[in-house]
């Protein structure tokens, strides 16, 4: 019979269920707490703990981009990536420091004491990557590739390579040993350019040791294409460069803008730098002093005043303007011209850059309006050109001008511009009124060749067409009879303006009596300009006017521009005897000989015409002999179109052109007897 409960085993019996169902209770919530964990670190938290668990067993070293190309207006190039080696190593795997080492200095040049350095302390810091050297060519590469050395490895990475060394430097500007553009449009387009960078993963034990490796390819940057011309900027530059060390000048800047659309045609600045070795260049030789020196413009700042004045209505070019003799009294200030000048048109005052009459101009425009043509031209505010460290220049708001800053403003004084404001502004006034954003970059393509990116300017109007029609005319008097006849162009009208201002003395704020900027901005030809150039060189020793100094470089790159341009001549070429002057390389007493004997048979046919030949290294007179028929056909191969027509015009003959650029057949052949009024078929083409 089964055994009763007695009274005392009930409620021993009611505590063990319940202590039971707690430990039950207890591990279910465990177990809850348990999934609810694992749901979380499994669903919510497993990308980024895989992530975590990932960057435990991996290392990465990152692989730069191939930088994209910048090519010229004609797709020449200009900057391009070259492929090259970098080394490096795990310190821990290489058995012998001192003799890896010595092997990679023999290979490398580089020094012994200072990798062993690096060596050890990576190996006391216990570090597993060390660079040995970047970037380093393929012929050298190769050579310790095959050395195959324990630690060491190797990955390919491009090196910015700029063909034509110091050719639009400032343009261009420079990159780092990263690849990261510094100055020029490397930075501004840097983004662009660079690409996407590539990662290399190691994968690694506990120890960090590599065991397997996989690669993530970089993507190439985009190509820039600019607004700059290769030819343009390089006889731009030669000019320039030129100019500086005749006259023994701190330095100088030349830019050729076309004032139809903005583009920059070329920039150069003297003295230059070679950013394929930018380490070992100063940071002045690489400012970029078109965009970022500020400068007290002188005459050329005139523009505002004449501007202002004839399109208020306040005066007419022919209308007089007395000049006092060279004399004005301004709050109390007096100012003298550079001459004494009696009762002039407003046009001969402009040509005769009379500061009197700039500074009457002002007066009667007012403060407001000065302040207003200012700003309308451009001045005191950046252009946004697209390369970096732009200046604003300056240029105080009429509150902050004292009673006698007429006096100064009107004639280029109490105002800092640079020389890309100065030619924007004259754009302005050579295109019919509009002011045009200047830009470098013409487009961007990306590596397939397909167009993300074409340059649209902003452009405003900034002046009327019927004043800038005037101001035209009177601009050309200036090199026509007025401070800048060294401007004058042979084939082309040109116009522009003559600055010469001193500098501020450091030391004494004071205006210097030794340090001057001569300069000259101008455009031709004067109907339809083309190209707008402004010259400035800064600190000439000797003469030091803008009209001696800066005019006659104006004329230089103009003379060579112009052809390459394809435009026009629209004014008669020199004559025989200052064309033989201009290109001779003879003595003055051959030259004046040749001339002479020109002009002798003149009445007939010359019996010796100049001739400009090529010979691919100089240019040289070439005097073609008179035959019984008539003369001797030069050789035209080599030539430019405004050359090869200003020779034949030397000798009667009609050019019949086909092509553009340099004349490379021609019929009649050279030394063909040819007569007066014959037609002579030229092929020209571009060559590189």
């Amino acid at each position: 019979m089964p055994r009763r409960a007695t009274a005392n085993e009930a409620p021993r019996t009611e505590n063990s269920h319940r202590r039971i169902l707690f430990v039950a209770i207890a591990l279910a919530l465990w177990m809850l707490a348990i999934g609810a964990r694992l749901v979380q670190l499994q669903v919510h938290q497993h990308d980024n703990l895989a992530a975590r668990a990932r960057n435990q067993q991996l290392s990465s070293i990152e692989t730069a981009p191939t930088r994209g190309q910048v090519l010229d207006r004609q797709g020449r190039e200009l900057a391009r990536s070259l492929d090259t080696e970098s080394f490096y190593s795990d310190p821990s795997e290489v058995k012998n420091i001192d003799e890896t080492v010595r092997k990679i200095a023999s290979v490398t040049g580089l020094d012994r004491a200072d990798l062993i350095k690096r060596f050890n302390d990576a190996k006391d810091a216990n570090k597993k990557f060390i660079w040995i050297v970047r970037r380093l060519e393929m012929e050298r590469a190769s050579k310790l590739d095959a050395l195959e050395l324990d630690g060491v490895y190797s990955r390919k990475e491009p090196k910015r390579y700029y063909p034509n060394d110091t050719l639009a430097a400032h343009v261009l500007g420079f990159v780092n040993a990263d690849e990261l553009g510094l100055g020029g449009v490397e930075q501004s387009y840097n983004e662009k350019i660079r690409g996407e960078a590539g990662k290399v993963y190691l994968e690694v034990d506990r120890d960090r040791r590599a065991f397997e490796s996989y690669e993530v390819q970089p993507h190439p940057g985009q190509t820039v294409v600019l607004t700059i011309d290769q030819l343009i900027q390089y006889r731009t530059e030669q000019a320039l460069q030129a100019a500086v060390e005749r006259s023994h000048a701190k330095s100088g800047t030349a830019i050729v803008m076309d004032p139809r659309t903005g583009e920059i045609l070329a920039l150069a600045n003297s003295p230059t730098f070679n950013p394929n070795e930018a380490g070992k260049v100063s940071p002045e030789e690489k400012t970029n002093g078109a965009v970022q020196n500020i400068y007290e413009p002188g005459s050329t700042f005139k523009i505002v005043a004449f501007s202002a004045a004839i399109e208020k209505g306040l005066v007419k070019p022919d209308d007089k303007i007395d000049c006092q003799m060279g004399s004005i009294t301004v709050a109390g200030r007096v100012i003298h011209d550079h001459k004494p000048f009696g009762v002039l048109t407003v046009a001969e005052a402009l040509a005769q850059s009379s500061d009197v009459a700039a500074i009457k101009l002002g007066l009667l425009a007012g403060n407001d309006t000065m302040y207003d043509y200012m700003k309308r031209l451009g001045f005191g505010s950046r252009t946004g050109i697209d390369l970096a460290a732009e200046s604003p220049g300056i240029l105080r708001p009429v509150n902050r001008w004292q009673p006698a800053s007429m006096g100064s403003l009107a004639m280029g004084q109490e105002v800092g511009v640079t020389p890309l404001q100065m030619a924007a502004a004259y754009s302005a006034l050579a295109n019919g009124g509009m002011w045009i954003k200047p830009h470098v970059v013409r487009e961007l393509r990306m590596p397939d060749g397909t167009v993300v990116y074409q340059a649209k300017p902003e452009t405003r109007r900034a002046l009327n067409p019927e004043t800038t029609a005037a101001m035209r005319g009177m601009f050309e008097g200036v090199t026509l009879h007025g401070t800048a006849r060294k401007a004058q162009l042979d084939g082309y009208t040109a116009a522009g303006k003559t600055g010469t201002a001193q500098k501020v003395d450091p030391k004494t704020h004071a205006y210097s009596a030794t340090k001057f900027i001569g300069s000259f901005v101008g455009f031709a030809p004067v109907n339809n300009p083309a190209v707008v150039i402004i010259v400035v060189i800064d600190e000439p020793q000797g003469s030091y006017h803008g009209g001696d100094i800066a005019a006659p470089v104006f004329r230089e790159i103009a003379e060579q521009v112009l052809p390459e341009l394809n435009i026009t001549p629209d004014t008669e070429v020199k004559s025989a005897p200052p064309m033989i002057a201009q290109l001779s390389k003879a003595s003055p007493q051959q030259i004046k000989e040749d001339a002479a004997q020109i002009e002798r048979r003149e009445e007939t046919l010359p019996k010796m015409v100049a001739a400009k030949s090529f010979n691919g290294k100089t240019s040289e007179v070439v005097l073609a002999m008179a035959t019984n028929r008539g003369a001797l056909m030069p050789d035209l191969r080599g030539q430019s179109v405004r050359d090869a027509l200003r020779l034949c015009s030397q000798l009667g003959l009609k050019l019949e052109a086909r092509g553009d650029g340099f004349a490379m057949q021609q019929n009649p052949a050279a030394g063909t007897e040819v007569d007066v009024g014959q037609t002579v078929r030229v092929d020209f083409a571009r060559r590189n």
